[in-house]
């Protein structure tokens, strides 16, 4: 079986306690899958200089935020490892030109258990998280997706779990008042995404209207680029959740390709 790829706005780690729209939306669109035979999923929360993929037969929560309600500290997401699907996604990003190895000691960061605890709340599916590099450009994301889309059909779905805006410095609690440059960058986002141009996509930081204000640094938005990247060329695209704002900044879009 051939499984698409999801893009999905993990928000703050409170989206954990606070579903909304966009954890129903994605426990909806969870319902609408077959079941993968395991997850991939990347999270701009795990940088590393080499890609690294987990390998822990049994991978911990991590906990990595700080100043939150302590109820957000005492969840867990018990899903099994996937060793030998990372092994496989090693090999491809190998022969692809991708060098990468195996993190047999690391868990599962915020940016990934938080939005499985939506999608697959059981926590029964294999997990393997996959590191990003700093620095790299938007194509490299999507064509590191390109590298492992051999994995969705073998049944693997594979995750770019980040932040369809994500501007924390202009972070000021709750607000129901959505800041225009979010709308209107998530609006090109949707546009660029239905019009196939991925050239435009790629060159978001000089084409996509506030995306400097949208997005100060990369790392919340490549995971799109990943996503799209794996899915392979002409991939059908679903929208979920973007009329989810918190914080009046911070735009929760989801999407999925090929599904």
């Amino acid at each position: 079986m051939s499984m698409p790829t999801l893009f999905v706005s993990h928000g703050a780690p409170t989206f954990a306690l606070e579903p909304g729209d966009a954890g129903r939306q994605l426990r909806t669109a969870a319902a609408d899958l077959l079941t993968p035979r395991a997850i991939l999923i990347a999270s701009p929360h795990w940088m590393s200089n080499r890609l690294l993929l987990t390998t822990s037969a049994n991978p911990e929560t991590i906990h990595d935020f700080g100043g939150f309600p302590e109820a957000l500290y005492e969840l867990r997401y018990p899903a099994p490892g996937a060793p030998e699907c990372a092994r496989r996604a090693i090999e491809l990003l190998d022969a692809a030109g991708f060098p990468a190895d195996e993190e047999p000691t690391r868990g599962l960061d915020h940016g990934a258990w938080v939005p499985l605890m939506h999608l697959f709340p059981d926590a029964t599916i294999p997990v393997v998280q996959i590191s990003l590099r700093p620095r790299e450009s938007a194509g490299y994301f999507f064509d590191l997706g390109r590298a492992l889309e051999p994995l969705c059909r073998d049944g693997v779905l594979i995750i770019g779990s980040g932040s369809m805006t994500h501007n924390l410095y202009e972070f000021r609690g709750p607000r129901e008042t959505v800041e225009p440059y979010v709308t209107a960058f998530t609006t090109w986002i949707a546009n660029t995404l239905a019009a196939g141009d991925v050239e435009a996509l790629l060159d978001y930081r000089r084409r996509a209207p506030h995306a400097e204000r949208a997005h100060p640094t990369d790392e919340h938005l490549v995971p799109l680029m990943f996503a799209l990247g794996a899915a392979g060329e002409g991939a059908t695209i679903r929208r979920f959740a973007e009329q989810d704002v918190r914080y009046g900044m911070l735009a929760m879009d989801s999407y999925a390709f090929g599904m």
